[in-house]
């Protein structure tokens, strides 16, 4: 008896596991994605960042918005025309509401661009700034208007922070209620957010272009650990996740009901270098030094496993404006390295000291690249003081401008013109990050910003990065390749700007 009643616990334990433990039949209309590191905010315009993007996109509309091939594609405007050199008329849809039920309309397009272009204290202002007013013709067809002409309005009304917001929702309630309560006019809408472990968004029944029929429920976890999101795949706790580190591919490959998918993207991993009148890096010598310190090549080949391309330039291959002549290049020699610190006054004596401030799990092998970034420094006969953040704190130091000699981040373009990553190396843009100022730098910029000659264009964004290569306040390191986990059910097609839209998302 005793082996019977043995026998049917054991069954009955079996099925308690089977039917209790996450299945795709059970959860098969929920989307679970995990990411490395959490959103910062539900303020589109104030982050500058593509995890907390990742959520927001889809809860969002856009005048336009960039298709997978980085096309500019129309959502909310049904047209567009040039009144002159620098005003353009947009008309909307007139059949848009806010996940709470008002209408969408011209007045909430003014509020949102006007908010970007004039409040200096957000993120995305130094990109809208060129915006000089935006005025309501009717209740749904709005002038914008730019300081000069700008061949790229496009593009700007296309890029993050530009996301519509509800004018008399924010002006109701005030910020920091929205900021906890977020409407916006997107096909998903906000369910909640438990900060460092996940949020939840589901589709909006209201949706002007129908409602996803194909999940229930959407969840961006977070996961910082890379060894803990795999075992997550495996096991069938999440569908997606983001940079899979080379040691991990095999174990996706070889698992039954998983797959490693690559992609490219625009995210240059750099080193942003202080250039401060009073630190040590102020001297262009020592910044030289860095650079020829580090081996580009073994970080994309030994860490990295071929997942990345060395790199001089922030501009991406693929971006409009891009100086191949910077590409799949690097600068290492260890011997002008310690030649150009002795002649900055540094040696066995009096070696350079430095901060160098990295994050833990944000990017692919992030940590791992900054202990072999700071061995090769330490090689060069400079001493490092190596910090490895997790993504929260280095994003709070970053944001406030607190980064010390070198720090370590990846920048990536959706805007897919070099207008964007360039303003970098403008004296405002790069005020008190870098304090990198040049005068031709910013000349360039301001008038390559107005040219509607593309060709000339070009030509003047190219100058800029062979400015900023051979200053340095950016340590060009590599662009990076995407490496995501997947499971078997899921149809997932990486984007080259590496934003997760759920409508692109299907179960097979």
């Amino acid at each position: 008896m005793k082996g019977k009643f043995r026998g049917i616990f054991v069954l009955a334990a079996v099925l308690f596991v089977i039917f209790s433990a996450p299945s795709f039949a059970a959860g098969e209309r929920i989307l679970t994605i995990a990411q490395g590191s959490d959103m910062l905010t539900f303020d589109t315009q104030n982050h500058l960042n593509t995890s907390t993007d990742c959520v927001l996109n889809n809860m969002t509309n856009l005048l336009y918005r960039k298709d997978a091939n980085a096309e500019v594609q129309p959502e909310l405007a049904v047209s567009h025309e040039r009144i002159s050199d620098t005003v353009w008329r947009f008309k909307i849809r007139n059949d848009v509401r806010f996940h709470n039920g008002e209408p969408l309309t011209a007045e909430d397009v003014q509020f949102t661009l006007m908010r970007a272009a004039t409040d200096k204290s957000l993120r995305e202002y130094p990109y809208f700034k060129v915006i000089k007013d935006v005025r309501v013709v009717d209740k749904f067809t709005v002038d914008i208007e730019t300081f000069e002409p700008l061949p790229t309005l496009l593009r700007l009304v296309s890029k993050q922070g530009s996301n519509i917001l509800p004018k008399n929702y924010i002006e109701k309630n005030g910020w920091d209620f929205f900021l906890k309560n977020p409407v916006y006019s997107g096909p998903f809408q906000f369910v909640s957010w438990v900060r460092d472990d996940r949020v939840v968004i589901k589709p909006f029944d209201g949706y002007w272009g129908g409602k996803n029929t194909e999940w229930d429920e959407i969840h961006f976890r977070v996961i910082p650990e890379v060894s803990t999101r795999v075992g997550e795949l495996l096991t069938g706790g999440v569908d997606i996740i983001y940079d899979v580190a080379p040691n991990e591919w095999n174990r996706i490959k070889n698992n039954k009901g998983t797959a490693l998918v690559n992609g490219e993207t625009t995210r240059i991993m750099l080193l942003v270098v202080r250039c401060t009148e009073g630190t040590a890096t102020a001297d262009k010598r020592v910044r030289e030094a860095i650079d020829y310190a580090i081996d580009n090549k073994a970080l994309t080949d030994i860490v990295l496993s071929g997942s990345g391309t060395p790199t001089r330039t922030r501009v991406s291959r693929g971006v409009t404006g891009f100086d191949p002549s910077l590409y799949n290049t690097y600068c290492y020699d260890p011997e002008k390295s310690r030649k150009l610190l002795a002649d900055a006054g540094y040696g066995e004596k009096n070696p350079l000291e430095i901060t160098f401030t990295a994050p833990r799990g944000r990017y692919l092998m992030d940590s791992e690249i900054a202990q072999m970034i700071a061995g090769m420094l330490e090689e060069a006969g400079i001493k490092v003081k190596l910090e490895l953040l997790e993504w929260t704190s280095f994003a709070s130091l970053y944001n406030a401008k607190k980064n010390r000699e070198l720090l370590l981040i990846g920048l990536a373009d959706n805007y897919f013109d070099a207008n964007y990553p360039l303003i970098h190396y403008t004296k405002d843009r790069a005020r008190n990050e870098t304090d990198f100022s040049n005068d031709e730098s910013d000349e360039l910029y301001k008038n390559a910003a107005k040219n509607m000659n593309q060709e000339e264009r070009v030509s003047q964004y190219h100058r800029i990065q062979q400015i900023a290569a051979e200053e340095r306040p950016h340590i060009c390191l590599y662009q990076l390749k995407a490496n995501y986990g997947v499971n078997d059910r899921i149809l997932f097609v990486p984007r080259i700007d590496e934003l997760t839209y759920v409508n692109e998302i299907h179960r097979k």
